[in-house]
């Protein structure tokens, strides 16, 4: 097959991916085609709560129709016996003549072994195609692997002259509705959100996603800071039998590190930092960030202003910008940090 239906058929099963990010509990959110001269017979992704996987559905569809084909699947299959067996069995036993792979999977109980398997089987194995899009894809997944932290997303709504809110007024709205909906649809597919106490004292929010389809894909919600408590009129407590709720305690950053542990031992994979200039410098101090996403409005707070701890002109060391979006009148400025 050309290597330009390759990146095709991968970017499809990449695109696939996304839908159940967030989803799918433990186990990261993995696609898989199952293409026949040119034509996709059978596709497949980790079904939400993690079971079944992506490739015995794929192949499940594809029926006969596997034997010959090319599986393209974003993640390499597993090849241990866990809850099921491993997928890299399913693929010899269809007769598939070729797999191929975005992103070798760091768990150590696969991390190269899947791939052995298949060509111990005679099956034509190619790894590493569209693998910088598939590492998106998998971001929290193979962070948590690697690095046994969540991934971080900074978050931040910058004004014209460089403020993120007005002392004493609460939420100010800095952006529209668009650039609103497109944090609400980033809120859907992230598995936790963090604010600062100040931010969930100050501003009252929910933290919940609210757009018509995936209200039920709220992330789980932390309130970081010192001797933290909400009133009992909050909406973030009053909401707590809805969405999740755990206050955090934190003095001056030095217990991040731990905290990131255990949300990753709960099976947290990504974690969104919403909100505070002071939560915002505790994790950029800690280098515990590894992606801004930076909105800025069009208008200006004024008098009584917030500084931004970060702007577009004062980013952190590390950093490169992957893109810019425009939503209405606001823009939108997507950073990544060098590896």
């Amino acid at each position: 097959m050309a290597a330009s239906d390759d990146q095709r058929f991968m970017g499809a099963a990449l695109r696939l991916a996304r839908w159940h990010t967030g989803l799918t509990g433990t186990n990261p959110s993995v696609a898989c085609l199952i293409v026949v001269d040119g034509a996709i017979v059978g596709r497949g992704i980790t079904a939400l709560g993690g079971r079944p996987h992506a490739e015995t559905q794929a192949l499940a569809e594809a029926g006969a129709k596997a034997r010959g084909a090319t599986a393209y699947v974003t993640l390499e299959p597993c090849s241990h016996h866990g809850k099921t067996p491993p997928c890299a069995d399913a693929l010899i036993a269809s007769g598939v003549a070729r797999v191929v792979v975005s992103v070798t999977d760091p768990d150590q109980r696969v991390s190269g072994r899947g791939l052995a398997m298949l060509e111990a089987a005679g099956i034509a194995v190619e790894t590493g195609l569209c693998a910088e899009e598939g590492r998106a894809v998998l971001a929290g997944y193979l962070m948590r692997q690697t690095k046994k932290r969540p991934h971080v997303t900074l978050k931040l709504a910058v004004s014209a002259d460089g403020m993120i809110g007005r002392k004493g007024e609460g939420q100010v709205a800095i952006t529209g509705p668009l650039a609103r909906a497109q944090v609400h649809a980033l809120r859907a597919e992230i598995d936790a959100i963090l604010v600062g106490a100040g931010t969930a004292l100050a501003d009252d929010p929910l933290l919940d996603v609210r757009l018509p389809g995936l209200e039920n894909r709220s992330p789980h919600r932390f309130v970081l800071g010192r001797n933290v408590s909400l009133p009992a009129h909050s909406r973030l407590r009053l909401s707590a039998d809805r969405v999740p709720l755990t206050l955090l305690e934190d003095t001056g950053g030095a217990g991040l590190p731990d905290i990131l542990a255990r949300m990753a031992e709960e099976g947290l994979s990504s974690l969104l930092v919403e909100g505070g200039a002071k939560a915002t410098r505790l994790f950029l101090d800690a280098d515990l960030v590894d992606r801004i996403l930076l909105f800025e409005g069009p208008g200006e707070i004024g008098a009584n202003g917030i500084a931004a701890p970060l702007t577009r002109t004062h980013m952190p060391a590390g950093f490169r910008l992957l893109r810019t979006e425009n939503f209405g009148p606001d823009r939108a400025f997507h950073y990544e940090r060098d590896r």
